[in-house]
């Protein structure tokens, strides 16, 4: 039977681990405090042990590195409530097998035990154990804010990818922080010691580029008077970070293939090899592939960068990092002024969470400096935000306070339809036809359906009213939550006002799982 190691001292997670556990036919042991662990070490060995990051004796990074030290062939699996960038990063370089989020679902947990058990002493990246840990900067502490799963996911690859050399591609939007990201793969990284060098291929008129990459030599034009050494150069030994990579010119497309693969290359009237050890890490907001169809990209070149791909999500689509963000930006505004940081009123956040941000964080923080410097009072109202975020609001005449962005008129098509098992609910047909009609009393509407219903369960001498009608209630908030959620369980749960554990448990209850 396989032997499962837990270290935490809330009891809460012993307990509901120990129980997941044997219930999965693993033994279990769990630990409270860190000499007891040690002690049971040296005379047996689980096939992998689970430790809280933050404890009284001891923290679980430290842990982490005696037990690696000692028992290198030992999966651990990091457990942590505080999701920043500097500890993740600090358990992959440490060797853990993988981290667990709390509150984290039990079926997840398992199945990264699971893995973990079926590796058995083999993690998923080649990291050096021995790699420098480097303290959190300004870069981790913004990045740091983002709680969101897609984030997490994100911080889990610099973890892995940091030490290594390998070619990273980011894609995502403008605005989402991509150079972030690059600039946290090299400070964590084995060269964050040496240069970090960012170009942005767009910004620079393209006469000018090559000499911008390569460098030139004495009079190699009209106007070169003396040697210039190039970006490459700048970078050897560290990193090149080129940024918008989809901008630029077929012909330096074809050089920078070259230097990828050859490490070497000349400068502009030069006649000597320049060999460099650089890591390349590019960035673009553009499909790549579609480049590559047009004919505006090599597709050799694509498959040189594209070794690594992160997509950085659009903030759209993590709105629960809105609120963290905003504060950190707000603190960063008012330290920049001199002044004392103000804050945001319930109602004032519930608009920025409300609005799509197509400028992403690079928006907010604007937004952020805006508030700092125009919002008269130190709690900022919803009326003294930009008129960007207040245009398009409808706002709720019995409250006063804006109940969410109007939706623009388009053709009706299937992606305006509700969920399927949303829309075949009897009630929800009733609650949407009234609503079209009458959308200023929808709030009425549904409660005088629901009072319709009772009465017919009561003329029915039905029995069990509350359970059903409560099923009823849950499987439709549910549903619709998790479809305007893009199935993300984590925000339906903010949403909801509700953990994640517990929509797990009620999807299996009303037979919406379907996982």
């Amino acid at each position: 039977m396989k032997k499962v190691w837990v270290i935490d001292d809330d009891q809460a997670i012993r307990w509901v681990l120990d129980k997941a556990l044997q219930k999965a036919d693993v033994q279990a042991r769990c630990f409270e405090r860190v000499d007891d662990l040690l002690l049971a070490l040296q005379t047996e060995r689980p096939n992998v042990l689970l430790t809280d990051i933050r404890m009284p004796d001891m923290s679980g990074l430290e842990l982490l590195q005696r037990v690696k030290q000692q028992y290198p062939d030992l999966n651990v699996i990091v457990m942590t409530a505080f999701t920043d960038l500097d500890s993740t990063v600090s358990a992959f370089q440490g060797g853990a097998f993988d981290y667990l989020v709390k509150p984290f679902d039990i079926n997840e947990a398992l199945a990264l035990i699971a893995r973990a058990v079926e590796q058995g002493g083999q993690h998923p990246a080649d990291v050096d154990a021995n790699a420098p840990i480097v303290e959190s900067d300004s870069v981790d502490k913004m990045m740091s804010k983002s709680s969101s799963r897609s984030m997490q996911d994100i911080f889990r690859a610099i973890g892995r990818l940091a030490p290594s050399k390998v070619t990273v591609l980011i894609t995502g939007e403008s605005g989402t922080g991509k150079e972030l990201i690059a600039r946290a793969l090299h400070k964590h990284g084995v060269r964050a010691h040496k240069p970090f060098v960012a170009l942005n291929a767009a910004a620079i008129p393209k006469d000018l580029l090559e000499a911008e990459l390569f460098g030139h030599e004495r009079g190699a034009f009209t106007g070169a008077s003396h040697l210039r050494r190039g970006r490459f150069e700048e970078a050897n030994g560290g990193t090149l970070f080129l940024d918008e990579i989809g901008d630029m010119p077929l012909d330096l497309q074809t050089r920078l293939l070259r230097v990828l693969a050859e490490g070497s290359f000349y400068r502009i009237g030069g006649t000597q090899p320049v060999n460099v050890d650089v890591r390349i890490i590019a960035a673009t907001h553009q499909p790549l592939e579609t480049r590559v169809a047009q004919g505006s990209f090599r597709e050799d070149l694509f498959h040189r960068l594209n070794v690594i791909r992160l997509r950085v999500p659009p903030l759209r689509e993590r709105k629960e990092d809105i609120p963290p963000l905003v504060k950190h930006f707000l603190r960063l505004a008012a330290a920049s002024l001199g002044v004392s940081a103000k804050r945001l009123s319930p109602q004032a956040m519930r608009v920025l969470q409300d609005f799509d941000f197509p400028g992403n964080v690079r928006q907010l923080e604007n937004f952020c400096h805006w508030l700092t410097v125009m919002s008269p009072a130190n709690v900022i109202e919803q009326s003294d935000l930009p008129p960007e975020l207040l245009n398009g609001l409808v706002f709720d005449s019995s409250t006063g306070h804006a109940s969410g962005y109007a939706v623009q008129a388009e053709p009706f098509s299937e992606a305006c339809m509700p969920s399927p098992e949303v829309a075949a609910h009897p009630l929800v047909d009733k609650a949407n036809t009234m609503t079209a009609s009458l959308p200023e009393q929808a709030a009425a509407n549904w409660q005088q359906l629901l009072e319709k219903e009772v009465q017919a369960q009561l003329a029915q001498d039905a029995s069990d009213i509350m359970d059903k009608l409560t099923a009823e209630f849950e499987k439709i908030a549910l549903s619709t939550t998790l479809a305007y959620c893009h199935g993300h369980r984590t925000e339906a749960a903010t949403r909801l006002g509700i953990g994640r554990n517990t929509i797990t448990r009620k999807l299996k209850a009303l037979g919406l799982d379907d996982d």
